[in-house]
C-alpha cells in the first residue's frame, strides 16, 4: 500500500477506480497519542482487507485504510470521525468520486456511521460497533447499513448496536443486522465467517454481487418495522 496523506491506499493494477472500500480500525474511548507503529487494532483488519480484495479481485476496487491522528475518540472532539471524514475527502480526490463502502470495527464503526451521510458513501459495514445511546441518526436517512455483532461481545454492547440499528431504520436508513451466537469483540472466534460475511456485504453494497442472505429483504422493510432487523449470519 502507498501512503496517501490520511489514508493508505492499494490501487488496482489498471490504475482505474470503479469503487473503493475504506477500512477503519478500532481504538480507545480516550487517547491523544498517535497509534503506534505496530498498531494491533489496525492489524486486526488486515484479514478483512484480504477477504474483500479477494472477493472483488476482478473489479477495479481501491482498498484504503484510514490513518488516525489519535488513538481515541476523545469525547466531543470525535477525533476518529474527523479522521474518517478527512479520509473520505482524500479518497474522493484520488478516485474521482467513486462510490465508497466503509468497513469499521468498534470505534471505527462508530466513525463510519457518524460519516455515513457523505455523498460518496454507498454503505457501511459496522463490525462490533460502539453505539452510545445518544449517537445521532438523523443524518442516516437513505443510508444502507449492515451491522454485525457477536452475542458474547463484552467490550461493545450487542444490545446497543441493535438499538442503534432500529433508530437508524426509523430515521430512514436501510438496515440489516447479523448476530453471531458465539464470538468475541476481537472477531477471532469464527474469524473466517466474519471475513466472509464482510466481503459479501461490501460486494453487495457496491453492486458487484448479491447482498448477503436476508439483507435485501431487511433493507426493503418500512421505517416503522422492527421485523427482520437481526438475521442469522448464514
Amino acid at each position: 500500500m502507498d501512503a496517501y496523506r490520511g489514508v493508505a491506499v492499494r490501487v488496482p493494477a489498471t490504475g482505474q477506480a470503479a469503487a473503493a472500500v475504506l477500512v477503519l480500525h478500532g481504538g480507545y474511548e480516550h487517547g491523544i497519542a498517535r497509534p503506534g507503529r505496530l498498531n494491533p487494532p489496525a492489524r486486526r483488519m488486515h484479514p478483512f482487507i484480504r477477504a474483500i480484495a479477494g472477493a472483488a479481485r476482478d473489479r477495479d476496487l481501491v482498498v484504503a485504510e484510514a490513518r488516525y491522528r489519535h488513538r481515541g475518540w476523545n469525547g466531543e472532539r470525535a477525533d476518529t470521525a474527523r479522521d474518517a471524514a478527512r479520509a473520505l475527502e482524500e479518497l474522493a480526490a484520488l478516485t474521482g468520486g467513486a462510490p465508497v463502502v466503509m468497513v469499521g470495527h468498534s470505534m471505527g464503526a462508530r466513525a463510519a456511521l457518524r460519516t455515513a451521510g457523505t455523498p460518496t458513501v454507498a454503505g457501511v459495514v459496522a463490525l462490533a460497533a460502539w453505539c452510545p445511546p445518544d449517537e445521532p441518526v438523523a443524518h442516516l436517512g437513505g443510508a444502507r447499513l449492515v451491522f454485525v455483532h457477536a452475542r458474547g461481545d463484552r467490550i461493545t454492547s450487542p444490545a446497543a448496536s441493535l438499538a442503534m440499528a432500529g433508530r437508524a431504520r426509523a430515521a430512514g436508513a436501510q438496515v440489516a443486522r447479523y448476530e453471531f451466537p458465539r464470538g468475541d469483540h476481537a472477531m477471532l472466534r469464527g474469524a473466517a465467517r466474519w471475513h466472509r460475511l464482510t466481503a459479501r456485504a461490501v460486494c453487495g453494497l457496491l453492486g458487484f454481487a448479491p447482498l448477503p442472505s436476508g439483507a435485501a429483504q431487511s433493507f426493503a422493510l418500512p421505517a416503522a418495522s422492527a421485523d427482520g432487523l437481526t438475521l442469522p449470519p448464514g
